[in-house]
């Protein structure tokens, strides 16, 4: 039986990668990287570990143990960890840290750091839409409510600005409303992102959420779940917007039954060829 690894983060999605693999006969080592991942990993995988990802050196020895060859990176670890986090790094992670200084903190810098350090042990790291396809929707409006004219509008203006932002490796998502832009996402992540332009917006607001220019499928993949949707209801917003093809939809029957409860609504389009 071949052995896939999963780098865990927070979400319902490193629980449906297991779910989508298990059927095609593989074996799963899942190493939650982070706190707070889903409570079910530990049951549904084969192997699982709880290892801070600023314990580098042992993910990675546990990953050669359990003869792991290929690994995918999946679930939301915000860089806020960066910051806040009281774990004390390994020497691999300071040596990372050290490297990441003379650079920078991008999100894609990182993660390309972290995908060369599994490399020197010979792990690759998959591609993450690789199982996980049928979770990526075609265009389409997928709730009761159909967007109004002026939604669409904000639609595709907070599509322009969110490829803008990703360009420069500073987020996936905005907040716009009367085709200005309420919110960004930064460091504090998309649900804190929504609900602060949200908020400013004072209800009826516009989220938009599309993949990077160039978007490296291996890791960092848009995605929206009901948390996404949580905060949207906490902060008044009225439709969210995910970019077609390229954005990783959990829990879909879930998130619509209740974006269907309150009105809210919910599609996916393309931007402009």
């Amino acid at each position: 039986m071949e052995t896939i690894g999963l780098l865990a983060g927070i979400g319902t999605l490193p629980v449906e990668f297991i779910e989508a693999v298990r059927p095609q006969g593989y074996r799963v080592v899942c190493i939650a990287v982070t706190p707070g991942v889903d409570a079910r990993l530990a049951a549904i995988a084969d192997a699982y570990y709880d290892i801070s990802a600023f314990k580098l050196d042992k993910v990675i020895k546990t990953l050669v143990k359990e003869h792991v060859k290929e690994v995918t990176m999946i679930g939301k670890v915000t860089k806020e960890w960066l910051y806040k986090s009281h774990t004390l790094p390994d020497m691999r992670a300071v040596r990372l840290l050290n490297r990441l200084r003379k650079m920078n903190f991008k999100d894609d810098t990182i993660t390309l750091a972290i995908v060369d350090e599994l490399a020197k042990d010979g792990i690759s790291v998959l591609d993450q839409t690789k199982y996980l396809k049928p979770l990526m929707p075609g265009p389409q409006v997928f709730t009761k409510k159909k967007p109004t004219e002026a939604q669409m509008a904000d639609v595709a203006f907070g599509f322009e600005a969110a490829k803008a932002i990703g360009a420069i490796d500073l987020g996936q998502t905005v907040v716009v409303k009367d085709q200005a832009v309420m919110a960004v996402e930064a460091i504090e992540g998309t649900d804190a992102c929504i609900k602060r332009g949200g908020s400013l917006a004072r209800g009826g607001a516009v989220v938009v959420k599309t993949a990077k220019p160039g978007q490296d499928t291996r890791f960092d993949m848009p995605a929206v779940g009901l948390t996404t949707l949580s905060s949207m209801e906490e902060s008044g917003c009225a439709v969210l917007a995910i970019e077609a093809w390229h954005t990783l939809f959990a829990e879909k029957e879930a998130v619509l039954q209740e974006a269907n409860k309150k009105g809210i609504v919910i599609l996916a389009v393309e931007g402009k060829k």
